[in-house]
């Protein structure tokens, strides 16, 4: 089985590499950009591995995916590659439009034009995706596959339209695409501008702690591996032309998310001066068009699948905090710039 994947030195991508390791008979071509949130070394251990290759290039260069798709011919091919922050989408919407959109654009192409060649019948395209392309939900409901889309960013407004993208290259030309709506993931390698490991670092450095208005936005927490597992049955049991939502069923408002990570915290690795991390906590403006709730309701591909989430937001945010803390080098680096700086060569 051979996995093309694309954004696999970023966060979900690099942990869903990860993922794919303990498997048997999986190579993994990864195509990635390395853009300021992408990091090689999340994957250092993959470089001497005969089952893993590295392409560097841009999914907006058309020409260069088709010979990359065409040279490996893979089994299936995973879009991780996006721009994904909303603060950065609202300060600078262009490489929003470019890498989401158009990027998904010659990924469907590219791999449309491969398979008019190819007599690869298996061949399955997972498009990865965003529950914020659903818009803001009011005190209760859920997001079902079968709600209509309601963008309020830059960034959502970009996903939904490469969701839309995806969705009519299957019903116009039956290319056999599937495409997962995830909520907010967390987890280890995540690039700390990120709620989670923004909060967990800026407590290790007695930091100020920004929190948007009033804290009370809710979001719906996945830690990162379930992510991975639901990917994975998607690729090896999902049919083409289905969406699937993907969720792990803990609601917690910003402001109780990051009270919990303080109080792990006190534990943990206690402030010097014996104060709480809670002090910390900076009430700041709000960001423009901030949605209010967020919630999946992922009974279909629990249904349809099996897949249900392994860990509860209490286990899954203690082993994230683990994983921060005993990887300080890495995010200190990211901080830095200092992993930017060696892919430029300026160190």
């Amino acid at each position: 089985m051979k996995i093309l994947i694309t954004g696999g030195c970023g966060f979900i991508g690099s942990n869903f590499i990860h993922y794919l390791s303990s498997k048997d008979n999986i190579k993994i071509i990864n195509i990635d950009n390395l853009t300021y949130a992408s990091n090689p070394s999340n994957l250092a251990n993959f470089n001497e591995s005969d089952k893993y290759y590295f392409v560097e290039a841009d999914i907006c260069d058309y020409d260069k995916i088709l010979s990359v798709i065409c040279k490996y011919s893979p089994d299936f091919l995973v879009n991780f590659a996006a721009e994904s922050h909303v603060d950065r989408s609202i300060d600078d919407p262009n490489a929003f439009i470019y890498s989401n959109i158009i990027g998904t654009y010659n990924l469907l192409s590219a791999s449309r034009a491969y398979l008019k060649n190819s007599n690869n019948h298996k061949f399955k395209f997972i498009h990865i995706s965003t529950d914020e392309v659903f818009g803001s939900l009011g005190s209760s409901g859920f997001f079902s596959e079968n709600s209509s889309y309601a963008p309020t960013s830059p960034y959502s407004a970009s996903k939904a339209s490469s969701d839309h993208l995806a969705k009519a290259w299957f019903h116009t030309y039956d290319f056999p695409v599937i495409v997962s709506n995830c909520s907010n993931n967390y987890g280890p390698y995540q690039f700390p501008e990120k709620l989670i490991p923004l909060i967990i670092a800026n407590c290790i450095d007695e930091k100020p702690l920004p929190i948007y208005g009033n804290g009370l936005n809710i979001r719906d927490w996945l830690y990162v591996e379930d992510h991975c597992d639901a990917i994975f049955k998607l690729l090896t049991n999902a049919s083409p032309g289905e969406t699937y939502n993907i969720g792990g069923n803990n609601e917690k408002s910003n402001l109780e998310i990051v009270k919990t990570i303080c109080r792990i915290l006190d534990n943990k690795k206690p402030r010097k001066n014996n104060k709480l991390y809670e002090e910390l906590i900076d009430f700041v403006d709000d960001r423009p068009g901030h949605d209010y709730r967020y919630a999946i309701d992922s009974s279909k591909i629990k249904n349809d699948l099996g897949w249900i989430p392994n860990e509860t937001f209490e286990s899954g945010i203690k082993k994230t905090i683990d994983w921060y803390l005993n990887n300080e080098e890495w995010w200190r680096k990211i901080q830095q710039g200092i992993y930017s700086q060696e892919r430029l060569g300026k160190l």
